[in-house]
């Protein structure tokens, strides 16, 4: 959420912002709403003052043991209309900040300015693409031959868009997620968080999921409980209304979760395999830092998520997103591609971005500096360090052999047991 009083005075930054963004912002409705509030408040507080003006004066006239009623019963009116006045202000109050929750985040001077992927910069390659001497087949061709993934089981257990991972395969899906936990918490220095899989309301509008992503969510009905669409939301709020003294800046945190999106604008995407589920696992990392070091941290963070690829020995490409491709909440984005051999392309795996102050001010996390002096908002970061799933299909595409096994990479053979995933 932007500063009103900076989003007031900056107009012409935002209606620039949307431009390059694709976005639609109604400032005429704002300037608007913000006039009658401007001179509403103008109004009540010349009513203010005159009746305080004129209690000094009830209390001159009761003094002298003069007759105040008239004066009294004018106050009386004045009173109410100051009440009524407030009333309206509140709710013009409420109406502003309904309307900044749904202004996106202003992009870095640093992002290509585009409407699409098509614009998105490609930064840097690593690895090469596996060279096969065979057709490789697509994960889920891959997994039902080795009996490891079995889609009909979950689409009669629950519906589309869901996996039954079965033997190895349910066996690799927990190898991924317990290397990347012990590469972040004991390489790279995040501290390990299990957070509650439900969230609530409040929750999900400080991290900036809500009110725009609500048609995307599952909420549990009758409750003020949500299912989680990341634990980005909920390592984000651990600090919510807080204020966090600087020395204890950076603070990194990562957590393994299921996660669970309705897919609503997902309708004939990715309808075959795993790559696009209702529910997956994913293992976040998220920031909290001093304003002046987060795209320093940024890089860091990119740099974290791009170690569990070549660790792993996969193919991939970073890539810096255009404005136009970027999430509601991020300042600056970066995505990790893998390539998957089946479709001969790279698909996303990981997004990591710089949100700056834009989800701490709507969640309330400030920091204290050292010297003393008035608090701040911190700046966030998340990323993706992986997502489980997308990496099942990784290591299985790029590991695939002729005879239907599967190579087992080096870092993930102490969590296996095993070398290669034997074909059915």
């Amino acid at each position: 959420m932007h500063d009103l009083n900076y989003f007031r005075d900056h107009l012409d930054v935002f209606a620039e912002m949307a431009k390059k963004r694709g976005t639609v912002l109604d400032l005429d409705a704002f300037r608007k709403l913000d006039k009658e509030r401007r001179e509403l408040i103008t109004a009540t507080e010349q009513l203010k003052a005159q009746r305080n003006k004129a209690s000094e004066e009830i209390a001159r006239l009761k003094k002298e043991k003069r007759n105040a009623n008239a004066l009294i019963a004018e106050m009386k009116q004045v009173s109410e209309r100051i009440k009524q006045s407030d009333e309206r202000i509140a709710e013009l109050d409420a109406q502003q900040r309904d309307f900044l929750l749904t202004i996106p985040n202003v992009p870095h001077s640093s992002v290509p300015v585009g409407a699409s992927a098509a614009d998105n910069a490609e930064i840097r390659r690593w690895g090469a693409p596996p060279k096969f001497d065979f057709a490789p087949k697509p994960h889920w061709d891959v997994g039902e031959r080795a009996g490891i993934l079995d889609l009909p089981a979950a689409t009669k257990i629950t519906g589309a868009r869901f996996a039954v991972y079965k033997s190895w395969g349910a066996r690799l899906e927990r190898a991924l997620a317990n290397f990347f936990l012990d590469v972040h918490t004991r390489e790279h220095g995040y501290t390990e968080i299990l957070p509650p899989f439900l969230v609530n309301t409040a929750s999900l509008t400080g991290a900036a999921q809500l009110p725009k992503f609500a048609a995307d969510l599952f909420r549990v009905e009758n409750t003020d409980f949500w299912l989680t669409p990341t634990s980005e939301v909920e390592l984000h709020n651990l600090y919510r209304d807080e204020t966090i003294p600087e020395e204890k800046l950076p603070i990194h945190v990562t957590a393994w979760t299921a996660c669970f999106r309705s897919e609503a604008g997902a309708a004939g995407k990715d309808t075959r395999g795993i790559l696009r589920q209702h529910q997956f696992q994913k293992v976040e990392l998220f920031k909290f830092t001093h304003p002046q070091k987060s795209y320093e941290e940024h890089e860091a963070l990119v740099g974290n998520a791009e170690t569990i690829l070549q660790k792993l020995g996969l193919h991939y490409r970073t890539v810096l997103l255009a404005t136009g491709d970027m999430g509601f909440a991020a300042a600056k984005t970066y995505d990790l591609e893998v390539w998957l051999p089946s479709s001969d392309e790279f698909r996303e795996i990981s997004s990591c971005s710089n949100c700056e102050a834009f989800q701490a001010r709507r969640a309330g996390i400030r920091y204290k500096p050292k010297g003393g002096g008035k608090s701040d908002f911190v700046h966030t970061l998340n990323g993706s360090g992986l997502a489980v799933g997308r990496t099942w299909i990784a290591v299985v595409e790029n590991y695939q052999q002729a005879d239907g096994s599967i190579l087992i990479p080096d870092v993930l053979r102490p969590y296996m047991g095993i070398d290669r995933i034997p074909a059915a």
